[in-house]
């Protein structure tokens, strides 16, 4: 490993500093951050084809990455094209109607934990997409509602952390033999909690009194099957790991079986009558976010870009040889999932340490799954949960950093504490 890092290197690095100043200062600059993320990612592997004699590999490494993002993009289509099945059918109103929760702070303890305990079985990305649109219907205030969206994304990276299906991370500590799914989450669902638990301590005392809901005219009217649509849908998203395990298929092909199934119920409910035409999924479809799924395509892009460019792995190299104990590795690797994406940073630690050295259920690779899943709520383009709530809420990068940051930050140490005190019992 090169002490030196080349020219090339320095220009992508500054390539990226630029493009993710542009993201943080979208409504200063009045450039859609989506544009911001995509042209960096273009520059950033031009920058890996002026090498002649590195322009192969580049290329069979684009086409590798671009495979792993296309599957993460389709992902994303799916449970947005599901969501906004389920919203435009008025299901995400039924919802609304049965939280009767008027205490702001008891609001954000349910909407917390529903978010967490959902993220778990679904993850992380789904649950922010379904709670931030569910919010939209219940909460009428726009701030309460940004507040209870930034909880949500912490809750959902909190509870994604803690199983196998949760994050992508986690399941790529899964299939690589480094965790078992018993043992991960017997070890990792109390430290999950506590990261929730802290962060509702210092989130709880910025609100009070009651909460602003929507009323009854503006969740608007119940519409042709909506129920019935609202709960095949909720399954449909269930099924996506399900489908998984029997499978063996990877999650963007359940999440596109269970879109196709939803599309097929509805074209077969509403087919009879020309009135429901807004219900069906060809009418919905032009409804779903596009700049968010750009977004993501840039970002995902972009850090692959750095991949490929050897700068993650050369980080992780003089980070290991910085700090010499592995539980602080595990550590700053969190904290530097809130500016660069985790599954780059995984990768990397998972190239770098063989289970030879730390095998399986290590509490190595536990802190890793731990600090990379929950690291990145701590900025708002840290995580994939994050990134869908800033498309979806359009929320301003310092707007989360003042209000929900600190919190993410306090939850993340008080999951690493809870985690040590278990290490200390064993």
């Amino acid at each position: 490993m090169a002490d030196t890092i080349s020219p090339l290197s320095i220009l992508s690095l500054l390539v990226f500093a630029l493009g993710y100043l542009a993201i943080i200062f979208e409504h200063r600059i009045k450039v859609n951050k989506a544009t911001s993320a995509l042209l960096m990612a273009v520059v950033l592997w031009a920058i890996q084809f002026i090498d002649p004699v590195f322009a192969k590999v580049a290329s069979f490494e684009l086409n590798e990455h671009l495979a792993d993002v296309s599957q993460v993009i389709l992902f994303l289509l799916g449970a947005l094209t599901i969501v906004e099945i389920i919203h435009v059918h008025g299901g995400l109103e039924v919802v609304a109607r049965f939280i009767r929760v008027h205490s702001k702070r008891a609001a954000l303890v349910v909407v917390g934990l529903i978010a967490f305990f959902l993220s778990s079985i679904l993850d992380n990305l789904t649950t922010t997409i379904v709670m931030v649109m569910m919010l939209k219907k219940i909460i009428s205030n726009n701030e309460d509602r940004l507040f209870f969206g930034g909880t949500v994304v912490i809750a959902a990276n909190a509870g994604g952390a803690w199983t196998p299906i949760g994050d992508v991370t986690t399941t790529m500590l899964w299939v690589g033999g480094q965790l078992s799914t018993a043992a991960m989450m017997e070890s990792l669902f109390l430290p999950s909690l506590a990261c929730l638990g802290g962060a509702l301590l210092c989130l709880l005392p910025l609100l009070k009194g009651p909460l602003e809901r929507a009323s009854e005219s503006q969740l608007g009217k119940p519409q042709p099957q909506g129920k019935a649509v609202l709960v095949c849908g909720v399954l449909a998203l269930v099924f996506v790991p399900i489908f998984k395990a029997i499978t063996g298929l990877p999650p963007y092909m359940g999440i596109l079986f269970s879109m196709s199934g939803l599309w097929l119920l509805t074209d077969l409910l509403h087919h009879a009558y020309e009135e429901r035409d807004h219900l069906r999924v060809t009418a919905i479809l032009p409804r779903v976010d596009l700049t968010t799924l750009l977004f993501f395509l840039g970002i995902l892009l972009a850090v692959d870009a750095l991949d490929t460019a050897g700068i993650l792995r050369t980080f992780a190299y003089h980070l290991d040889k910085a700090i010499h104990s592995k539980e602080w590795v595990a550590i700053v690797i969190g904290l530097i999932s809130a500016v660069v994406d985790n599954v780059p940073l995984v990768a990397a630690s998972m190239g770098m340490y063989s289970t030879a050295t730390y095998p399986i259920d290590s509490p190595f690779w536990m802190l890793i799954a731990y600090c990379a899943g929950t690291g990145g709520s701590i900025l708002i383009i840290g995580s994939a949960a994050g990134v869908a709530f800033m498309g979806l809420e359009k929320v301003n990068f310092f707007w989360y950093v003042k209000r929900v940051g600190l919190a993410a930050f306090v939850g993340y140490f008080a999951g690493i504490g809870v985690y040590a005190l278990q290490q200390l019992m064993v």
